[in-house]
């Protein structure tokens, strides 16, 4: 509804731009975007039937690793069809309370991401630093409490962004978002009126979620590694390494694109819109398709199994 001056009440309706710049070409970048989504979810499923059927991968490692197939399935199902649809079929057009939606499930399943990786270290750091306390101190319910933890934490972190875009924010300046998807900062940045407060509570919870974790995660592993050193027995030093590599490799890619995303997304004017809105979506979806190879290759149960169930069907 427009008001004056250009501007308009809360528009029941917004349009994606998709990447600013490259509007031209977007059909051929989706191309890619569907090959990585379509391999993540079919990575990520096998990776759930092969924890869920092998009663030996039953362990808490497995669990949390479980927990983070399941949310790649969710983060990268929950942009990579809207995207398609705008790149592909020329549907740009969404709801603004679905994209509110949309921009609830991205950044929970983010938090969710970050707070598995964060519960894999701790796991990780507990069997290499203190083995002989590991199954007393990972007992079936920590675990499920630390998976209620690292759920509920983001999504109601998430839940005032809302409320202040919805309840604070009413006068627009265009309906049209220079995105792909619904993010908080693209959404804010819409508005007419004094954005400081949902700026300031956005870079809050991603300290709260991202940098708290990323911090914490990072102290593990550096106190995993200087018990790995004073080791005296190489094997046994290879051995915990081995274990690790899986671990450090999914933390780099997932912290690297994020930290490379935030960074770009308030540079200003420095960096072209495109190379932020691309970095973006890589961010939310190399990890889904990336991690099933990184476990599937180094971790050796998760690996023998997939041999087995693929040459079952073969035979068949």
């Amino acid at each position: 509804m427009p008001i004056a001056n250009g501007t308009m009440f809360i528009p029941s309706v917004l349009t994606f731009i998709g990447i600013p710049g490259l509007e031209t070409i977007q059909c051929w970048i989706g191309i890619p975007f569907c090959v990585m989504y379509i391999i993540a979810l079919v990575g990520n499923s096998l990776l759930l039937i092969i924890i869920k059927s092998e009663p030996s991968l039953h362990e808490p490692m497995y669990f949390f690793l479980a927990m983070l197939g399941a949310t790649d399935i969710v983060l990268s199902t929950s942009i990579v069809p809207k995207m398609l649809g705008i790149f592909w079929f020329h549907l740009p057009e969404i709801y603004f309370d679905a994209c509110l939606f949309q921009m609830w499930l991205i950044h929970t399943f983010q938090g969710i991401e970050s707070g598995v990786l964060l519960a894999m270290a701790l796991d990780r750091y507990v069997a290499i630093c203190y083995p002989l306390r590991h199954a007393i101190i990972f007992t079936r319910q920590l675990v499920t409490h630390i998976g209620i933890g690292v759920t509920l934490r983001p999504a109601l972190l998430v839940i005032p962004c809302l409320l202040l875009i919805k309840c604070r924010l009413k006068l627009y300046r265009t309906k049209l978002i220079s995105h792909t998807y619904c993010e908080h900062m693209a959404l804010v940045k819409l508005a007419t009126e004094d954005v400081s407060i949902s700026k300031f509570y956005g870079l809050l919870g991603a300290f709260v979620v991202g940098g708290l974790d990323f911090l914490l995660i990072t102290l593990s592993y550096v106190q995993i590694f200087i018990t790995v050193f004073h080791l005296s027995q190489k094997e046994a030093r290879l051995k915990a390494f081995n274990t690790c590599i899986p671990h450090i490799c999914i933390f780099f890619q997932f912290y690297l694109l994020a930290f490379f995303s935030f960074f770009t997304h308030r540079s200003g004017s420095s960096i072209p819109s495109y190379v932020h809105i691309i970095l973006s979506n890589l961010y939310l979806l190399v990890p889904p398709f990336l991690n099933p190879f990184v476990y599937g290759v180094k971790t050796k149960h998760i690996r023998v199994k997939a041999v087995k169930m693929l040459c079952s069907k073969d035979e068949a």
